[in-house]
C-alpha cells in the first residue's frame, strides 16, 4: 500500500544536513539510492538533486517503520522523517558532505515503487551503452554528474542574463517558423496546412532577424535560442542546439570583443577559473600555418613547421618535386617520439592517406646513433638540420608531409591533436580563450562553380577591400572573428553588411542574381533601404560551452534529451511516420526511397 504526500512538508534537502543540525526534527523526500539490510538496523542512503542522506531504522525507534522499511528498493519514492544524529568518528563517509551525520528515522511514507532500472544510478556506469542509457534517458539524467552538468548549464545561463542585462542588452524573441533560405547546411522544413504546398523553415540561426532589431532601434540584442540545421553529427553537434546570440548597432569588431571577454570571464568564474583578459588574437591564416586549424588548442606544443627552403634543393625527389610544384613540406616534431613503433606510425599514415588525401606521411627519428630511420638516408647531413630547425633533441621524431599548403597544413593539424591526445601532452585543467581574426570572406566551391561565403552571406568585407568585391573576391577578407577555446569554435561573429548597395555586391559574387536575391533575402535588402547603422554580433554555442567547462567529450552528456549521431531520439522514437490522414491534411505525398537529382 502506497502513502499519499497529503500535507508533508520537506525540512531540508538531502545535501545540507550538518554535524551543526544534530537532534533536529527533520523530514526528507527524495529516491532510495542503496539500501543495507544488517538485519537489526536498515540503512538507506536516500538521494535527491542536492545530494544524498544515510538514513537508519531501528526498530527500537519505531517498529512499523524499521518492518515497512524491509520492502524498499532502489529507486522507491520515500519521504523519512526523525532526528539527526552525529555518527561515530569510524563511520564518517568523506564522499558526501552529510557523510559526518545520520537521520534516525521514526515514520517513513512510501510515495511510489520503482521497476529495477535498467542500469545503476551512479556517476560511472561501466558496461552500459549510451544506447540503452539514452532510452531511458529520465533514469540517466537521475546520475549525480549529469544533474551537475545541468546544473552548471543553468548558472552559465543566468550568469550571461546578468552581465549582458547589465550591459544594456535586451532578451529579444525571434520567430521559429520562418522563410527557408538555404545556404549552407540544410534547413528542417514544416509543411504548412493552411497554405498546402508551401513549408516554413525551423532557423538555422537568427542571423536576419537579429539584424532587423538593429534597423529597428533597438540597438543591443541577445537571445539564447534554439537553432536547428539539418546535417551528420558527431560528438560536439546535434540537429537542435542552443546559441547564446547577440547583436549590438555602432560598434567595431573591439567592442564585440569587449563585451563577449567580459561575459566569458564571468562565467569561467562558475567553475573557478581565471579567464585573463585581453584574449590572444591570431590570424586565419597564420593559425592554419602554425596549426593546421581554424581553432587551435594552444593548450601544448607542436606547433607546424615549414621545412620547404631547407629540403628544396634536396637529393629526395619527393622533396624537391613537391616544392618545384608550389607545394610545400612541413612537419612536427614529436618529444620523446623515438618510441613509436613503425607499426604505430603505419597507423597514422593510413589515416592521414584515407581521411586527408595526402600522399603519404614521411618520418626520421634521432636515436642515440644520431638521425636514423624512414627517409633520413635519402636526406644526408640534412636531417640534423631539419632536427635543429624544429628545436628537435635526441629522443624526438620528425614527421613530414609533402603537399599543397592547404593539404600539408589540414593533415598535420590533425596528427597534431591526435599526437597531442595520444601523448598526453595537452593540460586538462587549462581554459585557453583565442580570437581567430582576418578570414578571408569567400572562398571557391569547385563542386558548385562559385564562390560560397566562409561565414555567411551578410559578413561585412574589410573597408579597403571593397572594390576587390567584383574584381576579386578570393582576395577579400572579412570583418569576421571566431572564439575559440580549447581548441573548440565556441564561437562566430562578425560585423554585418549595413549598406544595400553592398549587399548586392555580396550576392553578385556569390552568384546570386537579382531575382533570386529579392524572392530569398527581399525583406533584408529593403529594411538595408531604410538607414540600417553600423552593426555587428557573435552567436557563442551553449551546449558546447557547458560541454567544456564540464569536462565532458560529448554534446549529448549536456542536452538533456539529445539525439543519436543518426538523428534519432531513442526515448521517444522519433523521427516516426504519421498518419495517412495528417498526409492528406497537409497536402503531402511521401516518396520513400526516392533520390534527389
Amino acid at each position: 500500500m502506497l502513502d499519499h504526500l497529503g500535507d508533508l512538508k520537506r525540512t531540508h534537502n538531502c545535501g545540507e544536513l550538518r554535524p551543526d543540525d544534530a537532534g533536529k526534527e527533520v523530514l526528507l523526500m527524495g529516491w532510495v539510492h542503496r539500501r543495507r539490510d544488517q538485519g537489526y538496523l536498515i540503512f538507506i542512503d536516500v538521494r535527491d538533486r542536492w545530494g544524498m542522506t544515510q538514513v537508519v531504522f531501528n526498530p527500537d525507534v519505531n517498529e512499523q517503520a524499521h518492518a515497512k522499511a524491509k520492502s524498499l528498493r532502489t529507486e522507491f519514492v520515500v519521504a523519512v522523517s526523525g532526528t539527526v544524529h552525529n555518527r561515530h568518528e569510524k563511520t564518517i563517509n568523506e564522499k558526501h558532505a552529510t557523510g559526518a551525520i545520520e537521520v534516525h528515522v521514526n515514520q517513513l511514507h512510501i510515495l511510489n515503487q520503482a521497476n529495477t532500472p535498467p542500469f545503476v544510478i551512479e556517476d560511472r556506469v561501466e558496461g552500459v551503452g549510451e544506447e540503452l542509457r539514452l532510452k531511458y534517458r529520465y533514469l540517466d539524467l537521475r546520475r549525480p554528474v549529469l544533474q551537475r552538468n545541468f546544473i552548471l548549464r543553468h548558472k552559465i545561463a543566468m550568469k550571461v542574463r546578468e552581465i549582458l542585462d547589465q550591459n544594456h542588452f535586451l532578451e529579444l524573441e525571434t520567430p521559429i517558423l520562418t522563410k527557408s533560405t538555404p545556404e549552407g547546411a540544410r534547413d528542417y522544413l514544416v509543411p504548412s496546412r493552411v497554405h498546402k504546398g508551401k513549408f516554413y523553415a525551423l532557423p538555422q540561426s537568427p542571423q536576419i532577424f537579429k539584424q532587423l532589431f538593429m534597423v529597428s532601434g533597438l540597438e543591443r540584442y541577445y537571445q539564447i535560442t534554439r537553432c536547428f540545421r539539418d546535417e551528420d553529427l558527431r560528438a560536439d553537434r546535434q540537429p537542435e542546439f542552443t546559441q547564446i546570440d547577440m547583436e549590438m548597432s555602432f560598434v567595431q569588431m573591439e567592442d564585440v570583443f569587449e563585451v563577449v571577454e567580459h561575459m566569458m570571464a564571468e562565467v569561467m568564474t562558475l567553475i573557478d577559473v581565471d579567464a585573463t583578459r585581453p584574449f590572444p588574437r591570431i590570424a586565419y591564416t597564420e593559425a592554419m600555418d602554425r596549426y593546421g586549424s581554424d581553432k587551435p588548442d594552444r593548450r601544448f606544443g607542436l606547433e607546424l613547421q615549414d621545412f620547404s627552403t631547407l629540403v628544396a634543393s634536396c637529393d629526395f625527389k619527393v622533396f624537391a618535386d613537391c616544392i618545384t610544384n608550389n607545394g610545400r613540406v612541413k612537419g612536427i616534431c614529436v618529444p620523446g617520439g623515438s618510441d613509436l613503433s613503425r607499426k604505430d606510425i603505419d597507423q597514422l599514415e593510413s589515416w592521414l592517406k584515407k581521411d586527408y588525401g595526402i600522399k603519404g606521411l614521411a618520418w626520421m627519428k634521432w636515436t642515440d646513433e644520431g638521425v636514423a630511420g624512414g627517409i633520413s638516408k635519402f636526406l644526408g647531413d640534412l636531417g640534423p638540420d631539419l632536427f635543429r630547425a624544429a628545436n628537435g633533441s635526441q629522443g624526438d621524431l620528425l614527421f613530414f608531409v609533402a603537399d599543397s599548403r592547404e593539404k600539408a597544413n589540414q593533415a598535420l593539424g590533425a596528427l597534431r591533436l591526435q599526437v597531442g591526445k595520444n601523448r598526453n601532452l595537452i593540460d586538462e585543467s587549462r581554459f585557453e580563450f583565442l580570437w581567430v581574426i582576418d578570414f578571408p570572406l569567400l572562398e571557391f566551391d569547385h563542386e558548385q562553380g562559385r564562390y560560397i561565403a566562409l561565414h555567411h552571406p551578410f559578413t561585412s568585407p574589410l573597408d579597403e577591400d571593397l572594390p576587390k568585391l567584383s574584381t576579386d573576391p578570393g582576395q577579400v577578407n572579412a570583418k569576421a572573428y571566431d572564439l575559440v577555446l580549447n581548441g573548440f569554435e565556441v564561437g562566430g561573429g562578425s560585423i554585418r553588411i549595413h549598406r544595400r548597395d553592398v549587399q548586392d555586391a555580396m550576392f553578385k559574387a556569390l552568384g546570386i542574381g537579382d531575382e533570386e536575391a529579392n524572392l530569398k533575402f527581399g525583406f533584408l535588402l529593403d529594411a538595408l533601404s531604410f538607414g540600417a547603422p553600423p552593426h555587428g554580433g557573435i552567436a557563442l554555442g551553449l551546449d558546447r560551452l557547458v560541454m567544456i567547462m564540464a569536462g565532458e567529450k560529448s554534446l549529448r552528456d549536456v542536452i538533456a534529451f539529445p539525439k543519436t549521431t543518426s538523428a534519432t531520439c531513442l526515448m521517444t522514437d522519433s523521427p516516426s511516420e504519421v498518419s495517412v490522414n495528417q498526409h492528406v491534411e497537409l497536402g503531402i505525398h511521401v516518396m520513400r526511397g526516392a533520390k534527389s537529382d
